[in-house]
């Protein structure tokens, strides 16, 4: 229970020290040992992940490998559907959407088990799954006795995470990294005191591995997941070699035993060869043998030397930006970061936090996305268990989404290219759906993914009918474009373009009111409306959030059409239809409407607030342009209220920040970094963060920790390509600047069309920016407040603005 006590103490000792101490934007700290997996510290280099609890009388370190996934591809379409979608469709259009819905849930789901409704681990499905557990029990004759000055703490600024204590008379430290460059996790042991470290080593995993020691200083975990029809899928390793300076070592069974050592290190390497059986990951022979040559290769280093090369791949991503607040704005150094989070829910201002999660942000999606690797799921690459909550998958209804909103705006680009590789690997099962379901052109993916290719749609219509998943995707292609200017790129990508609007054009249909085109099947993701009769229904047609996705999928590939000078024809029929799509609309009650009808709504507060897509991330409601659609996506936010979880207050606070609210915004910044806290209703999640910053939906999402810092940027730096006889970047500065960040900077964002801004502003007023053209000539209109500066800027100019 916290102390409430305390904490007001806590908010109080804040205030008086005027938040003056050090810099506090890179440091998570934690002053005990990890007690559950949301306290301790990640670890990754985008393929290998580790969790370091920190224990002292036994240490456990949770280790993570992308590619353990349970499940294969199988076939999930059903082979009859298309025959089932003309009477679905009759039902809707005579407004019958129980029925629609009825006949949705008896022909129009996937074949077989599906995902497991989240539970799909022992299915075709799949689950990510824990690589294992590193154990250390500590046997020294103090090993018991009372600890004094710990602290542990992960920093963001080298991918390290260090701990330290005294007990026994003995200063005790570790220090534990991911290396991409050698691909091992590696953590350091030291003691000032000869002859001080005694500790056993084993290696486990829950079920489905043989360890067995490879000689006095190396153990070997192999296995294979099941691929859910009674066989074997991927296979797995893990092997451990530890490395001591003084003292001895060797094997018990599968143990190693150290004993007197003054300093050891020790290696772990993990591989699976998901990459020969997916369309990610590395392609290596065996599983096995490339754990063990990654790990012979790696023991030929000095910590050291693993050290340095893993701190230089890190910062060539990390250094790419920096957000700071200002001297006045920083929190006392003396405070842990869970300290931190409490003092600042109970008032203490507190704006270094919202530095150091921005900063967390770009850290976990730097140590888990990778060129070459699988994207980041729901939790990253970090799980703990055999059946990850939700199968750890990829839900395309928003959650893998906003875990790449951070990667364009963020500086590192590259860092898409995993999802890239996730939705060209749909295409081909993409296509057998849209033919199975829709008798389509093109292809389609609905609302989960995994790796094997599943694009049907869902187990229930309550949740699994949504058919957008693929057009919110290849938003993701566009703004790319957008941001990089890369015509090779825009060339490759094309065809993905092409063949996600030929399924939209074959599946839209007109409704009967004003003969608008619409989908249908639809619905708004996960949420639910009340018919006249009182029933609650899912299944509609033309969601809004749909109609607003189509609309920015045709536009994107009429416009790279043009670009790329083909298709004509198909311009031709993208725009017509394009211009008849069924428009956001706004409702007798003055919000922006979430379907055709204005259904009573049976949670007026759902979590989604999916039909205000245009707003945030897209480009539809632009308060500038639409003050009225503005003012009516305003209204809607307030009605929907603040109260959310990870994911959704992030995204609330998007919405926010393009609405130029930078107050509001900070609000829900304030209520998403709360601790997180335990309901008292069963099924009500609560959100907040976890000691170790982890977003809590609960249990543990990532998509918040990466959407998050995305939405802090988007109140510093925004940016539209806007139409003036050629496409011209708009940059608008400081356009959701809370009075609570009244001083501060920040380096490296970026912008569409290929800009890059610094910014640095005292007193809530712009200081300076600095405008870097991309490797092309560009105009840019910059705009901060009443202040407007039209720029022509050659390839790598540099232009200092100052009001």
């Amino acid at each position: 229970m916290t102390n409430p006590r305390k904490t007001a103490w806590l908010a109080l000792a804040l205030l008086a020290v005027g938040l003056s101490a050090g810099a506090t934007e890179k440091i998570i700290r934690l002053d005990a040992p990890a007690t559950v997996f949301t306290e301790s510290s990640p670890l990754g280099n985008g393929r290998l992940g580790a969790m370091i609890f920190g224990g002292v009388a036994e240490e456990r370190i949770v280790l993570n490998e992308s590619g353990m996934w349970s499940g294969s591809p199988q076939a999930a379409d059903r082979p009859d559907a298309a025959e089932a979608l003309p009477e679905i469709r009759r039902l809707l259009l005579a407004g019958k959407n129980a029925e629609a819905e009825k006949l949705v849930n008896e022909r129009f789901t996937c074949a077989g088990k599906g995902s497991g409704f989240g539970h799909g681990a022992g299915v075709p499905y799949g689950s990510y799954q824990v690589l294992g557990n590193l154990r250390l029990k500590f046997v020294s004759a103090g090993a018991t006795r009372p600890v004094t000055g710990y602290r542990r703490e992960l920093d963001l600024a080298d991918a390290v995470a260090r701990m330290s204590y005294e007990q026994d008379g003995v200063h005790y430290t570790r220090e534990g990294l991911v290396s991409a460059p050698d691909e091992v996790f590696a953590l350091r042991l030291t003691a000032d005191r000869a002859g001080a470290l005694s500790f056993d080593v084993a290696l486990d995993r829950p079920e489905r591995a043989t360890v067995q020691s490879g000689g006095p200083d190396t153990l070997a975990m192999t296995g294979a997941l099941p691929d859910g029809k009674g066989g074997e899928g991927v296979r797995f390793a893990a092997d451990v070699r530890v490395v001591p300076r003084g003292g001895t070592i060797q094997a018990l069974g599968a143990t190693l035993q150290v004993r007197d050592a003054d300093e050891v290190l020790v290696l772990v390497s993990g591989a699976t060869d998901i990459g020969n059986r997916s369309f990610a990951g590395r392609k290596v022979t065996s599983a096995e043998a490339a754990a063990a040559a990654d790990l012979a290769r790696a023991a030929g280093k000095s910590f050291d030397a693993l050290r340095r090369d893993h701190v230089a791949d890190y910062r060539s991503w990390y250094d790419r930006a920096a957000f700071e607040l200002g001297p006045a704005n920083h929190a006392d150094e003396a405070l842990s970061t869970p300290e931190r989070l409490r003092a600042f829910g109970a008032g203490a201002p507190d704006p270094g936090l919202a530095a150091l999660y921005f900063n967390f942000g770009r850290y976990l999606l730097i140590s888990s996305s990778r060129p070459g690797g699988l994207p980041a799921n729901l939790q990253g690459i970090w799980a703990d268990g055999i059946n990850t909550p939700w199968n750890g998958d990829w839900h395309l209804n928003i959650n893998v989404q906003m875990n790449y909103w951070l990667a364009e705006v963020g500086n590192l680009s590259e860092l898409h290219q995993p999802l890239f590789a996730l939705i060209r690997s749909l295409v081909g099962p993409g296509e057998h759906t849209a033919k199975s379901y829709y008798g389509a052109r093109g292809w389609v993916a609905h609302v989960i993914t995994n790796p094997w290719g599943f694009t049907s749609p869902g187990e229930s219509a309550q949740w699994g009918a949504t058919s957008s998943g693929s057009a919110w995707l290849c938003s993701h292609l566009w703004e790319h474009w957008l941001f990089t200017g890369d015509r090779d790129f825009l060339r490759d990508a094309y065809p993905i373009l092409k063949g996600s609007a030929l399924f939209y054009l074959d599946m839209l249909i007109a409704e009967p009111t004003h003969g608008w085109l619409v989908t249908a099947p639809s619905n708004s993701p996960e949420n639910s409306f009340r018919l006249a009769d009182g029933t609650v229904a899912h299944i509609c047609l033309g969601a809004t959030m749909d109609e607003q996705l189509v609309r920015y999928l045709f536009a994107a590939t009429s416009e790279a059409a043009r670009l790329l000078g083909v298709d004509a024809d198909l311009r031709r029929e993208l725009d017509e239809k394009r211009a008849r799509l069924a428009p956001t609309r706004i409702g007798s009650d003055g919000r922006v409407m979430e379907w055709l009808e204005e259904y009573p709504e049976p949670e007026p507060h759902h979590r989604h607030v999916s039909h205000l897509w245009g707003l945030y991330p897209g480009n539809e409601i632009e308060a500038a342009t639409m003050p009225a659609l503005a003012a009516a996506a305003r209204k809607t936010l307030l009605a929907r209220g603040d109260a959310g979880t990870g994911w959704g207050t992030a995204f609330k606070l998007g919405m926010w920040a393009r609405l130029g609210d930078g107050e509001r915004a900070y609000a829900l910044l304030r209520e998403h970094l709360q601790p997180a806290r335990p309901s008292d209703k069963p099924g009500v999640w609560t959100g907040g963060i976890y000691p170790n910053l982890f977003g809590a939906h609960p249990p543990f999402q990532i998509d918040g920790n990466l959407g998050g810092p995305a939405v802090i940027a988007e109140m510093l730096v925004q940016s539209r390509m806007a139409e003036d006889g050629g496409q011209k970047t708009e940059i608008l500065l400081l356009p959701a600047l809370p009075a609570a960040w009244s001083e501060g900077s920040v380096r490296g964002l970026r912008a569409r069309g290929g800009f890059a801004v610094d910014l640095t502003w005292k007193d809530g007023a712009l200081v300076s920016a600095v405008v870097r053209a991309p490797a092309q000539a560009g105009a840019v209109t910059v705009r901060q407040g009443t202040q407007v500066w039209e720029l022509t800027l050659q390839a790598n100019e540099v232009r200092e603005l100052k009001r």
